[in-house]
């Protein structure tokens, strides 16, 4: 599998404010952009996988919800994830 346990603690880690702090918007962020990315690439080569585009647009609309929460709450702290990630241009 390309989402390990050992994999997902590294991001909360990196991103959130401990290994074991899951439910942080920041953590979260960061993990739905490593499997969008992830199923990305899969979609790039299985056009035809529509079950998995389906999962796909449904990350990216999850992902969108945490960075205008993070967004509303406190502005500083979605700077910082947009830029760590490289979410916009």
């Amino acid at each position: 599998m390309y989402l390990t346990s050992d994999k997902k603690k590294e991001f909360f880690a990196k991103h959130g404010k401990s290994e074991n702090d899951t439910g942080s918007p920041e953590g979260q962020i960061a993990l739905f952009s490593y499997r969008i990315a992830h199923l990305t690439e899969h979609l790039k080569k299985n056009r035809k996988d529509h079950n998995t585009e389906r999962s796909l647009i449904k990350l990216v609309g999850k992902r969108r919800s945490l960075l205008n929460y993070l967004k509303e709450i406190d502005i500083e702290r979605y700077r910082n994830i947009v830029k760590e990630l490289g979410l916009r241009k």
